[in-house]
Formats: C-alpha cells, structure tokens, sequence
C-alpha cells in the first residue's frame, strides 16, 4: 500500500512542469558544456598554443619522476596536469560569460514587457447604467415627500 502511494506521489512529483522544464535545461545544459569544452580545448588553446608556442594541454609540473629499470617502468610518474585545469577554467569563464549574458537579455526583457503593461492605457471606466424604472419611481416618490416637508 504504501509503495503504490510513494509512486504515485513520485509520478505526480515528476510530472511538474517545473521538473520537465528542469530536466530539459540540465540535457542542454550539459550539451552546451561539451560545446564549449570543444571551443576551447579544439579551437582557443590551439590558437594560443601557435601564438605563445606553449600548448596549454600538455602543461604539468613533475612531482616524481618514473621509475625505470632498463626498459620497463616499475613507478610512473606523479604530476601535476595544470594545463587541464587551466583548460577547465577557460571552459567555465566562457560558460559563465553566456550565462551571464542570457540572464542579463532575460531580464532587459522583463524590463521591456512590464514597461509596455505599465504605458497601456487604463480602460476608461464603465458608464453608470442608466437608473430602472423603480429607481426611477423611488426618487420621484422622495422628492414628492420632501416637498410635502
């Protein structure tokens, strides 16, 4: 009984629209991600690499070095791969930077749609209707009564 209860509750749970919409923008999220992973690491860092001669990926500082007898590695080499990392920050300044910038169109259109609801003008007050007939008879038995006064 209880199991039944907990998947309903989960259907309801995933059914949101908020979750949907959630999901969606994590998948492209993600897509965006290797998109920009592929922009830096394919086109920028090679660009970078050609103008400073350094390749950025290859960038390491050796903490310990192999440990060889004869012709086999008995230890590999413990370093440091700072050139990924100086790749992966590359990556997030630039995912940053479009974030940045949605957010910022988001929001200037916000801006845009409360100006245009806020410059429409009011609609012009409905007409009294005009008075009923008994309306019409009440006032005209007051005023009867006022002038008997």
């Amino acid at each position: 009984m209880g199991k039944s209860t907990f998947l309903q509750e989960f259907k309801a749970f995933a059914m949101k629209g908020n979750v949907v919409d959630m999901a969606v923008g994590v998948i492209i999220g993600g897509a965006f991600g290797k998109i920009v992973s592929s922009v830096v690491a394919d086109l920028l860092m090679p660009l970078i690499a050609l103008i400073g001669g350094v390749n950025t990926s290859d960038l390491k500082l050796v903490l310990r070095d192999a440990v060889k007898e004869g012709d086999k590695v008995v230890k590999e080499a413990v370093t440091w791969n700072y050139g990924a990392f100086v790749q992966n920050v590359v990556d997030f300044l630039i995912i940053a930077m479009c974030l940045f910038c949605i957010i910022k169109l988001i929001a200037k259109l916000s801006d845009l749609t409360k100006k245009e609801k806020e410059s429409e003008p009011e609609p012009a007050p409905a007409p009294e209707p005009a008075p009923t007939k008994e309306e019409i008879l009440l006032t005209e038995i007051r005023d009867l009564l006022k002038e008997k006064k």
